[in-house]
């Protein structure tokens, strides 16, 4: 089974409550709040995300989180590749020479074909599309991952 980490899937809810309102500084205890992923690992995440140059922060009594850029210009690889670093399926389809059957292997190429394809269905979507439902919605939305799904 492909899977994200619970981590780039935890960065990914995040992401979205803050492109929900892009205007606006968000807290790591509202975000948490908001998720219900442990402020711990909310904390870790948002420390992350803004070393991978996706959110800035500020400090102060009315400091908090912001994304870098529009939710629009802000896809869904690059908040993985800020959590888990190169997009790929295989290890072979990110580095060479990293496998010892690489130079007798007949699936590599299919495989980097198939990396290409799931990369750029990452790129295709934004923050701004994931958080769209949300913004319509009169109520904010309790987000559950689907690693917290799995367990309900």
């Amino acid at each position: 089974m492909l899977k994200l980490s619970k981590l780039a899937d935890y960065a990914t809810v995040v992401m979205t409550l803050i492109a929900a309102e892009p205007a606006r500084v968000h807290t790591g205890v509202e975000l948490a709040e908001r998720s219900h992923i442990p402020a711990p690992t909310v904390a870790k995440l948002l420390k992350t995300l803004t070393k991978g140059g996706l959110l800035e922060s500020s400090r102060g009594a009315h400091g908090g989180y912001r994304l870098v850029r529009a939710p629009g210009l802000i896809s869904v690889a690059e908040v993985i590749r800020a959590l888990e670093g190169p997009i790929g399926i295989t290890e072979c389809s990110i580095h060479e020479g990293s496998c010892g059957l690489e130079s007798q292997c007949g699936t590599r190429h299919g495989w980097r074909l198939i990396n290409t394809a799931i990369r750029q269905a990452l790129e295709a979507v934004t923050l701004d599309q994931l958080a769209a439902p949300q913004r319509r919605s009169e109520t904010p939305v309790q987000f559950i991952s689907a690693t917290r799904m799995e367990r309900l």
